[in-house]
């Protein structure tokens, strides 16, 4: 198969889909890979270790997207790549749909078959693809919200393990998925004071384990997520439901009532964000203010650790990108959480997420094929 990797062009996005580890393997195995010139040098993999693991150095993105059969991304197709896009096109990326309508309709108009990283799931039912960037973003949430809790940057200029005799910040964590669990750990070892809000009674049992009690537990309701929000000097968001939008747990109201300076970190904004006043920023222009209350809705946090972050990702990704250039899509046939990544076949929605949050109509994979 004819693999092309492109350099990524989000904002800032530092990534790269495949490592030169990757490139070997693939090359041994007798497929063709093209890599975009430049594509890895943010990542600390400069086009020397690409060329040298066997692929083409292709100078123009164009280039890579017409000739690849398959097209392995990091982040999903922005506008300008949109006109590349073509019938029979395999796409391998994340792709976060529900909040995206107009990417999904590209993608259907063209009949390209889009496979989204976050909708993978393994034999017991996990996001294997997901959780890397998951712990990742659940890490740097917290150093994100430290940084902003400075004066400087709008916070209300509190450190957040305090000091002898000054109390450290409070923090409230909505979910208790990887990235909860992860923004618990930093959060907790920085010495914060760390709420985690969770509707599964026994995820929280889990965390008040694994935390040896140093975590407080609360059952999700509105009125516990309005009473923690309220105190929290830092509020991290990191609710999922696989493939669809997130639900807008914090409302506006509850925003409003926070304390002047507190921060919010929305990980959850890549699928379109937990929290009622949250929109998507950049590197570039990473937040904003809200009733007083400073925003970071980055929508690729990992990209400011590219080194860290494509290595943690190609380690979880690149046993689907083998089996997809070794059998096509055929390889989802006996899998079926491979089966569950496709969003997109031949002009229909296969994805049960994105089809509810757009109202479009869903087709049985298996039966489309």
């Amino acid at each position: 198969m004819r693999i092309g990797v492109p350099r990524e062009v989000k904002d800032r996005e530092s990534r790269v889909g495949i490592v030169p580890a990757g490139v070997k393997a693939l090359t041994e195995a007798g497929h063709q890979v093209m890599i975009q010139a430049g594509a890895g040098e943010l990542s600390s993999m400069p086009d020397s270790e690409f060329r040298q693991a066997g692929a083409e150095i292709v100078d123009s993105a164009a280039e890579v997207w017409s000739r690849a059969e398959m097209i392995v991304k990091v982040k999903e197709p922005v506008e300008s790549e949109f006109p590349m896009f073509r019938d029979g096109l395999l796409l391998f990326t994340y792709l976060h749909l529900a909040p995206l309508p107009r990417l999904t309709d590209q993608l259907l108009q063209k009949n390209v078959t889009g496979i989204a990283y976050e909708t993978i799931r393994d034999k017991h039912s996990r996001l294997p693809l997901l959780t890397p960037m998951s712990e990742v973003a659940g890490r740097m949430s917290v150093q994100v919200g430290a940084a902003y809790l400075e004066k400087e940057r709008g916070g209300r200029g509190v450190l957040l393990g305090g000091v002898p005799g000054v109390p450290p910040a409070q923090v409230c964590v909505i979910g208790g998925g990887i990235v909860g669990t992860n923004a618990a750990k930093i959060a907790l070892g920085m010495g914060a004071l760390v709420t985690l809000i969770d509707m599964n009674l026994d995820r929280l049992r889990e965390l008040d384990d694994i935390f040896n009690g140093r975590l407080y537990t609360l059952s999700s309701n509105s009125y516990n997520i309005a009473k923690a929000v309220k105190h929290a000097d830092l509020v991290i968001g990191g609710v999922l439901i696989p493939g669809a939008a997130a639900p807008k747990l914090v409302t506006k109201a509850m925003v409003k009532d926070m304390k002047p300076g507190a921060v919010i970190v929305d990980v959850a904004i890549d699928q379109g964000g937990c929290i009622e006043t949250a929109h998507p920023t950049t590197h570039s222009n990473p937040s904003y203010v809200v009733d007083g209350v400073v925003h970071y809705c980055v929508t690729n946090m990992p990209a400011a650790v590219p080194h860290t972050s494509t290595l943690a990702l190609t380690n979880a990704t690149f046993p689907y990108v083998m089996k997809l250039a070794a059998q096509g899509l055929a390889a989802v046939k006996s899998d079926q959480g491979f089966r569950e990544g496709v969003n997109t076949y031949r002009g229909n929605v296969t994805c049960a997420g994105v089809a509810e949050s757009q109202g479009k109509p869903l087709k049985n994979l298996l039966d489309a094929m």
